[in-house]
């Protein structure tokens, strides 16, 4: 299902995929967004899922829910028949293509007839320098494929068809796989429930070797683009 990102979101995210093409590939860096008018208790923390039509007999669907369930368990949640449950949950995702720039510095070699063993030597850093020969003599722009993955978490009360719960998580990675991405973004769009109405943050997971979202390793979460201040989700 296609899922639209808003122009002020895909930038920020771009920014994210601009530092992880820049080298920081430990790590999935995920944009979220909420919205809540949460009152619920855990007494009343049941919850099944809807489909729209296109939806309905989807094996996709039906692996994407299994992932988001695992997280709202988390959360205290528990699956019940629709027709007795009080949340009603509904996803929304997609997965897009787009070419990243990446401005890379360039270094010259002022010895290449010498080799690596043959250079001058003098001083501490022998010819080179802390940061190279002499530094970076220029940029260069390099081109790489992106792919921007986004996951939509809507909760209903089922009882009155309000909307009480709406998050949103995008993240970017060199990998086209939306279902590669899709752990991280469950874990990342339900971390801390209920995120406050209008919460907009930044989500850090360590990415997994294996696929998936370690499940023993904390989340660091910080607020704003650049997040310099962070806590630990476990």
């Amino acid at each position: 299902m296609n899922l639209p990102i808003p122009a002020t979101l895909l930038r920020a995210v771009c920014a994210l995929a601009a530092l992880w093409l820049a080298g920081c590939t430990s790590y999935v860096q995920t944009r979220v967004t909420a919205f809540s008018d949460w009152s619920g208790s855990d007494a009343t923390r049941t919850c099944a899922f809807t489909r729209t039509p296109e939806q309905q007999n989807s094996i996709e669907q039906a692996t994407y829910e299994v992932l988001v369930a695992n997280e709202l368990a988390r959360n205290a949640f528990k699956q019940a028949p629709e027709a007795s449950a009080h949340y009603e949950v509904a996803l929304a995702y997609s997965v897009r293509g787009d070419m990243m720039t990446v401005r890379q510095p360039v270094y010259y070699d002022p010895w290449p007839m010498y080799g690596y063993y043959g250079r001058p030597y003098w001083g501490p850093w022998g010819g080179f320098g802390p940061y190279g020969p002499w530094g970076p003599t220029g940029y260069v722009d390099q081109s790489y494929p992106v792919f921007i993955h986004a996951l939509q978490i809507r909760m209903t009360d089922r009882a009155t068809g309000r909307e009480v719960y709406k998050v949103s998580a995008v993240n970017s990675t060199g990998d086209a796989s939306l279902f590669n991405a899709m752990p991280y973004l469950a874990r990342s769009a339900l971390a801390d429930f209920p995120l406050g109405n209008g919460t907009v943050r930044t989500v850090t997971l360590p990415l997994n070797a294996n696929g998936g979202v370690p499940n023993e390793t904390a989340a660091s979460v910080g607020s704003g683009t650049g997040d310099p201040a962070a806590k630990h989700v476990e």
